[in-house]
């Protein structure tokens, strides 16, 4: 499935227009498994060549396919399908991303256990997308709108969760009527090559659905800059973002992000602050802190902040840091050996600005740490919002503690920043709750919960937090274009044709 096995390393193929295929420059890469360090897999390196045959695939399965003359309901029989063989499948691919990502088996399984659901609320969605007849103020016409497909998708995933990405940029563009070319991160390309044969089985015609995979400037950028793609989804960092997205603009693509986030996790005086102090440390140390989403500026109100700050350090010294298989494991390795340097940069970077660290701050040792990947939770107090630590993303497990007076202040803290993606509120008084929620600036508010995920809610950003929706009714519209449709039901027309009806 996906190719041939040497001992333990496997070597994968591309997937494009139902079978695995070599790269066509004959190169592969090594990928690695971050707990280990250990080579574990080949991933082929693709190349310009290998992206056209993928979208010329994809191509014609749109237009002259068995894909491109099935009803809407045909198509969701086939996303229900594969929802189904992936529930049979959840657990082997859970356990290939967490060696290829480091993230923790009890995480990944349980978004393998939730993905089907993606495919199957779209599966039910794909023969709901319903145009309307328009009253129109001029006499003798029928007016209506209809949505089709944009057409051939470029999806592009980040590697911190390879196949949830999959799902909810994958599911509704196929639900839509659209085929999709996917390029998941140079990390993190196994799972998609695996779930690609999924596809088979489920009955996909070829070219609905590819993965071509390789690194960004040879194999995304050939993606992103092909002709005959006409919509680019991206999941990753704001600066490759605005890169894609000037790309993009040179053909008028249309275009959908999820970026980066530096999101405010305000804790107030009023809140359950056990269970604020636990949304604190779900919101910044589960995945190792690489989530766009993470809660990594703690805004804690000035008569509570010593009391909450020591909850938060005795409950962040508790946590369990080895080997992400193992189901008493709390904190995992940094997946890539680019990020953890980065990580351990910006701990430099916070005490030079002057912050305080008051807990962690190194690499991780000691029984279950292997490899060179780990990093130590890390807490800095006494943070102030114009330091770097608190405006740029570190997407790792670091924390910045920033204290404030009162309501005004907290949303002036929460939205100074250049992100818009997530915020947490903890408060026991609803009308906070629903004032803060009205005042952050951020695609998702949760209140006194934090990194609640459904397929049903729109997710995405603000600001430079990225454009676009996922998930939801929503996101369905991403990858189809409107219609206007008139049809004259008289036989006249004006006598004077050079003005406007």
């Amino acid at each position: 499935m996906g190719g041939t096995g040497e001992r333990t390393l496997k070597t994968y193929q591309h997937f494009i227009n139902g079978e695995f295929v070599d790269p066509e420059g004959g190169d592969w890469f090594d990928t690695e498994n971050p707990y280990t360090g250990e080579v574990w897999a080949k991933i082929p390196r693709g190349t310009k060549a290998d992206v056209d045959k993928a979208v010329a695939a994809a191509k014609a399965a749109m237009t002259t396919g068995p894909f491109a003359g099935m009803s809407p309901s045909q198509r969701g029989k086939l996303l229900r399908r594969l929802g189904d063989i992936l529930v049979e499948h959840g657990p082997r691919l859970a356990e290939i991303e967490v060696r290829d990502n480091g993230k923790l088996l009890a995480e990944m399984a349980g978004q393998l256990k939730y993905q089907p659901e993606s495919w199957y609320y779209y599966a039910g969605l794909a023969d709901k997308i319903e145009g309307s007849v328009v009253p129109i103020d001029k006499p003798n016409h029928l007016a209506f709108t209809r949505h089709e497909p944009v057409g051939v998708v470029a999806a592009l995933t980040a590697w911190n969760s390879p196949l949830m990405f999959v799902a909810w940029k994958a599911a509704p563009a196929l639900a839509a009527g659209c085929s999709i070319v996917i390029k998941p991160s140079e990390f993190t390309s196994a799972s998609a090559l695996e779930f690609a044969a999924l596809t088979v089985e489920a009955g996909f015609p070829p070219g609905v659905f590819n993965v071509v995979t390789g690194f960004g400037a040879e194999t995304g950028a050939a993606l992103v800059e092909h002709p005959d793609v006409a919509k680019v989804s991206f999941t990753g960092s704001d600066t490759t973002g605005a890169h894609i997205y000037a790309a993009a603009a040179k053909q008028m693509k249309r275009v959908s992000m999820e970026l980066g986030g530096k999101s405010p996790n305000i804790v107030f005086a009023d809140a359950n602050l056990d269970a604020a102090a636990s949304g604190a440390v779900s919101g910044i140390f589960a995945a190792t802190g690489q989530t766009c989403i993470a809660g990594s500026r703690l805004l804690v109100q000035n008569s509570i902040k010593d009391q909450f700050v020591a909850k938060l350090v005795a409950l962040a010294k508790s946590a369990k840091i080895g080997d992400p298989m193992a189901a008493d494991t709390n904190i995992g390795p940094v997946t890539t050996p680019p990020q953890y340097r980065k990580v351990l940069d910006y701990i430099n970077v916070a005490k030079a600005d002057g912050a305080t660290l008051i807990h962690g701050g190194k690499p991780a040792s000691g029984p279950g740490v292997k490899g060179s990947q780990f990093v130590e939770p890390t807490i800095f107090d006494n943070v102030t919002n114009d330091m770097r630590i608190a405006q740029e993303e570190v997407f790792g497990p670091v924390l910045s503690i920033i204290g404030f007076e009162d309501e005004a202040e907290a949303i002036r803290i929460g939205n100074d920043v250049i992100y818009g993606l997530a915020a947490g509120v903890w408060t026991r008084d609803i009308g906070r709750a629903v004032r803060m929620s009205e005042a952050l600036k951020a695609g998702t508010v949760w209140v006194n919960t934090y990194r609640a995920i459904s397929y049903m809610m729109p997710f995405g950003g603000m600001k430079k937090s990225g454009t676009g929706r996922e998930n939801g009714i929503e996101a369905i519209h991403e990858f189809l274009e409107t219609k206007s449709v008139w049809i004259n039901t008289s036989e006249d027309f004006p006598a004077n044709p050079f003005v406007m009806r």
